[in-house]
């Protein structure tokens, strides 16, 4: 993801989902479609949300269920990937040369290729690949639970104040950390805007007033952190306007404190991932060596699938099996390390903010409005 308070660099973040019934393809999952003309709105956000949390319950399913789904797996990428289409048109257009005009006619080249060993070149494909996705794997599973820790702070912060604080004191800090908390991921600059995420939260659990949306309103919550920060500040003064009421003693002002700013280093934490995503000096040099490397793969298994009255088929079709997995395997890789780059965006695979942000402000709910039960002799 691009930084995101350089609105000129920003990738555009307006995107429309569109469903008809040839999306829907083994299962009940929808393939979603953006079109870059118009923002996501909150019933795409919703339906976009749901699709995630269904497609994170599949993982403890039999393979063949597995196998069976087209939503969330690999091969709807793979299938439009050209670099596959490209190799497998290159095996098939060997094998095609063999059978016809290279009847009787055995190039120099099959037994100069006999020699040849790209095994070696695949063996460091393999390598860079599977660093790329360690890599990306590692900083996708950061970003959640940076994600998650910024949650937890939000109810620690809550635990406290309704316990110590007058109501009206203890539930403006909760509204200001969860309009912060939802502020924090309009300023990442991905699908969820303002006018379509952002407002509708708030209209639905009144986070901030009206006076409280102009005071930050020069800060543009779309174009960076700085909104979310300042609402986190105002947090940190009420707390402070406690200490010196006397409603909280120096030892619970510190706590609380320090959990406002633990919840604000987790937002910034996740700032700075996406700030600087995997250098795209790495990923053009994976790009590169695999549309070196796939092309001339084929071209060795397809010169070493016979030629001429020593072809057969049988062995044809499992050179081209090979070639098939191959490319699978390297486009594979490389498609999956890209998809956990950026955790935030409009992906099926990406992290389900809504159901963060909504578990977050229901949990603090119950515990504000958590009543002690008397025992009665």
């Amino acid at each position: 993801m691009l930084k995101k308070n350089d609105k000129t660099r920003e990738p555009p973040s307006n995107y429309s989902l569109q469903t008809d019934d040839s999306d829907i393809h083994l299962d009940s999952c929808y393939c979603l479609k953006f079109d870059a003309h118009h923002d996501l709105v909150w019933q795409d956000l919703q339906k976009l949300e749901e699709s995630r949390r269904e497609i994170l319950k599949r993982s403890e399913l039999p393979f063949w269920r597995i196998l069976a789904y087209w939503s969330g797996t690999c091969l709807k990428a793979l299938a439009l990937d050209w670099l596959i289409w490209l190799t497998f048109a290159i095996f098939l257009s060997i094998r095609i040369q063999a059978r016809t005009w290279g009847y009787y006619n055995v190039p120099a080249l099959v037994e100069l290729l006999s020699k040849t060993d790209t095994s070696i070149l695949g063996g460091f494909l393999s390598f860079f690949l599977v660093l790329f996705v360690n890599q990306t794997n590692s900083r996708f599973f950061e970003m959640y639970q940076l994600s998650k820790a910024s949650s937890g702070k939000i109810q620690d912060v809550a635990g406290l104040v309704s316990s110590q604080l007058p109501s009206d004191i203890a539930k403006r800090i909760i509204r200001h950390m969860n309009a912060a908390h939802v502020v924090g991921y309009v300023g990442l600059g991905g699908p969820y805007t303002k006018t379509h995420f952002f407002d509708h939260i708030n209209a639905e659990h009144h986070l901030l007033t009206q006076k409280e949306l102009e005071q930050i309103a020069p800060f543009d919550m779309q174009s960076g952190s700085a909104a979310f920060k300042h609402l986190t500040t105002l947090c940190q003064r009420d707390v402070t306007s406690a200490l010196k009421a006397g409603y909280i003693d120096s030892h619970e002002s510190t706590f609380l404190h320090e959990r406002i700013l633990e919840f604000r280093a987790a937002m910034d934490g996740i700032y700075d991932y996406t700030d600087q995503p995997v250098h795209f000096f790495y990923i053009h040099f994976l790009c590169l060596l695999s549309a070196l490397y796939l092309p001339l793969f084929a071209i060795d298994n397809a010169y070493a699938a016979g030629w001429g009255a020593g072809a057969d088929w049988h062995i044809e079709l499992l050179y081209g099996i090979i070639v098939m997995l191959q490319c699978i395997f390297v486009v594979g890789l490389r498609l999956l390390g890209q998809k956990m780059i950026d955790p935030f965006g409009d992906d099926l695979e990406d992290l389900s903010v809504i159901t963060y942000i909504e578990t977050t402000i229901e949990g603090c709910k119950i515990i504000m409005n958590a009543n002690r039960v008397l025992e009665v002799d």
